[in-house]
């Protein structure tokens, strides 16, 4: 009981719900097919369907769609807590494609173990709820990032999500946190060029606002940075659990 009481998801949900140990027990029984999937490979394709949902324990996996040209958007990055192709099961085929972007290990959760787990433990299930509207949440604020910021506002604003959402897992704080993205990956995000992200990257070095060198991402001044992005975290973050045990 002590691992799932520190697993990634278990800390995630705990933001909006306050576990019992009922429903600690059910997320360990749900913790029970834990399988290793490697970099450059898709767990899900797009267009793929009759395929498990998974909860990823560690590592980063990149959401994405393919374009007829052959070129890609990243919707999203998935850290540990998130979940993975869980609104592809619920509709059945999936409208994206997932890559890990590095070794990763994800929980398999078949959809009739899932509607059980809701079953048993209705509190489980809003919480449950409550990640998924979060990430309905953050892919508005993609949308606004790509159509109305600039790029020096855009790569604040992604940059600073994605520390709210790894310090509420345990794996960054205001001062910073370990990333794997390559420029590449921010390009294909944020729909700029690599040298483009390169440059940006660079500015707000030279401003004294934020350093990305050597996978991690330091924010040398963090204030500076959510005034230049205008962010504001409420829709990723919660003052304590609303749904208390």
């Amino acid at each position: 009981m002590r691992t799932i009481k520190n697993s990634p998801l278990t800390r995630k949900l705990s933001n909006f719900v306050a576990l019992t140990e009922v429903e600690l027990a059910v997320l360990a029984r749900l913790h029970k097919r834990r399988r290793t999937f490697e970099a450059g490979r898709d767990l899900v394709h797009q267009g793929q369907s009759e395929q498990a949902a998974y909860i990823l324990a560690s590592g980063w996996v990149c959401s994405y769609k393919t374009q007829t040209d052959g070129s890609r958007q990243i919707v999203d990055f998935q850290i540990p807590g998130d979940f993975l192709g869980l609104r592809s099961v619920l509709l059945h085929t999936s409208d994206h494609s997932i890559e890990p972007i590095m070794e990763i290990q994800a929980i398999e959760v078949v959809v009739d173990d899932l509607l059980e787990a809701f079953a048993q433990t209705p509190r489980l299930a809003t919480a449950i709820l409550w990640a998924v509207s979060r990430d309905e949440a953050m892919v508005v604020e993609h949308l606004v990032n790509i159509g109305r910021r600039d790029a020096g506002e855009r790569m604040a604003h992604f940059l600073l999500e994605l520390g709210v959402r790894l310090t509420q897992v345990g794996m960054a704080t205001k001062m910073g946190y370990t990333c794997p993205l390559t420029q590449y990956h921010l390009a294909d995000t944020l729909g700029l060029s690599a040298v483009h992200v390169n440059r940006v990257l660079r500015q707000l070095r030279e401003k004294g606002l934020l350093t990305f060198q050597s996978g991690q991402v330091v924010f040398d001044d963090y204030d500076g940075l959510v005034t230049l992005a205008g962010f504001d975290p409420t829709y990723l973050d919660q003052a304590g659990p609303l749904l208390k045990q």
